[in-house]
């Protein structure tokens, strides 16, 4: 361990990350609208320098997460990588004060719900007959989430598809741990088990969904931060429901956990109700 590499690569690779989201908000502001899960929103992004170079800022941001992973504990690594929120609201340009608090509180209350929860357990494999409420459960969300989205426009609609892939990137989060478990034995048992195909299909459809969000609405904040949000506590969840992980207990972390998630809750709200406005009011300004 050592953790003069494994801060400044944490927070670095949580500016990347950031910045990487800002730019693929500024790019699908550019593109023709699209409905949700059009695959054409892609091909439509991959015209614009803009998406491209947020996909160079990715590859940084992964590169920096791997080096924090490799040289420090994920209990503290994971807390520093969620400032990315924070960093992508002041790389977006539309904010305020309010909209700082409320991306300030987002990132403290998750930060201080992993670094209270400290999940913890060994990965156990999951049968297809064990994950089947889960891909039942997960389906009416995704259904849910988009009927949504058609019906209602603006900050709902960018909340809705937000949700959907916070989800997605959370429940491939879960699925590729086992896929990483699996190629620890060799790829070839990683290749004849059904993880890695279902990360195949959910990491793409999180990712176009997440276009899609980020292109609903003219402010970046919301949308980005339930996405940042739900990636770690869906992932968290599928850990204590399938994968035999737990969470701290006892008084004093059950009662850090709630505070925590109250603080979260409270910074979203912030954000749904604050950003648009101040996302509006810039682009009043620049007319």
């Amino acid at each position: 361990m050592n953790l003069l590499i494994a801060v400044p690569a944490a927070v670095a690779g949580a500016a990347f990350f950031g910045l990487t989201s800002a730019l693929q908000h500024r790019a699908t502001q550019q593109v023709r609208r699209r409905e949700a899960l059009q695959p054409g929103l892609l091909v439509d992004l991959a015209q614009q320098r803009v998406w491209l170079l947020s996909l160079v800022a990715n590859a940084f941001g992964v590169i920096l997460q791997w080096v924090a992973l490799t040289t420090g504990p994920l209990v503290l690594v994971q807390p520093l990588l969620v400032t990315g929120l924070l960093f992508g609201v002041l790389f977006s340009g539309s904010f305020d004060r309010i909209v700082l608090l409320g991306a300030g509180l987002c990132v403290a209350g998750l930060a201080a719900f992993l670094l209270v929860a400290q999940p913890t357990g060994d990965s156990q494999e999951m049968t297809l007959g064990a994950v089947l409420p889960l891909a039942i459960g997960l389906f009416v969300l995704l259904a849910i989430c988009l009927v949504v989205a058609a019906r209602r426009p603006g900050n709902t609609r960018a909340i809705a598809l937000a949700v959907a892939a916070g989800v997605l990137y959370g429940v491939s989060a879960g699925l590729a741990k086992l896929a990483a478990e699996e190629l620890s034995q060799g790829i070839l048992v990683m290749l004849t088990h059904w993880p890695i195909y279902a990360v195949a299909v959910c990491g793409p459809i999180g990712f176009l969904l997440s276009q899609n969000a980020f292109q609903a609405e003219r402010a970046l904040a919301p949308a980005l931060a339930v996405i940042t949000i739900l990636d770690p506590l869906v992932g968290i969840g599928i850990g204590i429901m399938w994968l035999d992980e737990s969470l701290r207990t006892g008084a004093g972390p059950i009662i850090g956990q709630i505070l925590a998630l109250a603080a979260l809750s409270g910074g979203v709200f912030v954000l749904s109700r604050r950003a648009p406005q101040a996302a509006a009011k810039e682009a009043e300004h620049q007319r």
